[in-house]
């Protein structure tokens, strides 16, 4: 069952002209730009994500531990471009590979339609996590599950530094394996893959919402991270170049 995504709503439908892409476990909602949309866009975007799975499948028939460690792991040297940039992502930030596969779906899926298709702006989301490429500066909310801060707070998102990744981690919300209590844990990178890996990582750190400062402060350790949002409960740990904003 297709889980309904609620928070894909805060996407212009004026801005976006959307469609979503379903595939085994894989669910995107895809937008771009109107003057950008051509119907073929969706059988493109299909064929790509059938084209990854098939990849990463094949592989972890020959390196099972890749889908099952929570830790970095060595892939092989003939791995998929798809698992190594799944595995230095998980290196990077110190949790297992498939801590980083919404994102690097987003990610691969929304370059691929930027090369086959003239896009002016497109979003790739992923159960959270986003791929975005905008030529205008975007306010997006942050989704929190059950805290009373959910969709409270908004980030600036400047158009100047896209294309990037904007994903989020939660203990209390979604599938996703989390070892943490963190109603969201936002990281944005350049590398959507990275954002993903990073936000599960700091997320697993939040145990209760008195820690939430800290590990908002310990994200200042990686030049890559160019904004973070962390919220648990009521509390909230917000650093970055990124304006933030209060929605309501």
């Amino acid at each position: 069952m297709i889980e309904q995504r609620t928070y894909r709503n805060q996407f212009s439908k004026q801005r976006f002209r959307s469609f979503g892409i379903n595939y085994k476990e894989t669910d995107l909602w895809i937008g771009v730009d109107p003057d950008s949309y051509h119907d073929e866009m969706r059988e493109v975007a299909l064929a790509k994500v059938i084209a990854l799975r098939t990849e990463m499948e094949a592989y972890l028939l020959t390196d099972p531990v890749f889908g099952k460690s929570f830790e970095p792991h060595q892939v092989e040297p003939n791995a998929p471009e798809i698992v190594k940039i799944m595995a230095e992502a998980a290196n990077r930030a110190g949790v297992g590979p498939m801590a980083s596969v919404a994102g690097v779906f987003a990610e691969m899926v929304g370059q691929h339609m930027m090369q086959q298709f003239s896009i002016q702006e497109i979003a790739v989301e992923n159960g959270g996590d986003i791929f975005l490429k905008i030529n205008r500066n975007l306010l997006m909310s942050v989704y929190a599950g059950s805290s009373p801060l959910s969709e409270k707070i908004g980030i600036e998102i400047p158009a100047s530094e896209s294309p990037l990744g904007v994903c989020t981690s939660a203990g209390t919300v979604g599938p996703s394996v989390s070892f943490g209590k963190a109603d969201a844990a936002m990281i944005i990178c350049r590398n959507t893959p990275l954002a993903d890996a990073f936000a599960t990582g700091f997320g697993n750190l939040v145990k209760t919402s008195e820690d939430v400062q800290r590990v908002t402060q310990q994200t200042e350790q990686f030049p890559e991270i160019l904004s973070a949002v962390i919220i648990c409960h009521d509390k909230i740990g917000i650093r970055g170049q990124f304006e933030m904003k209060l929605l309501r």
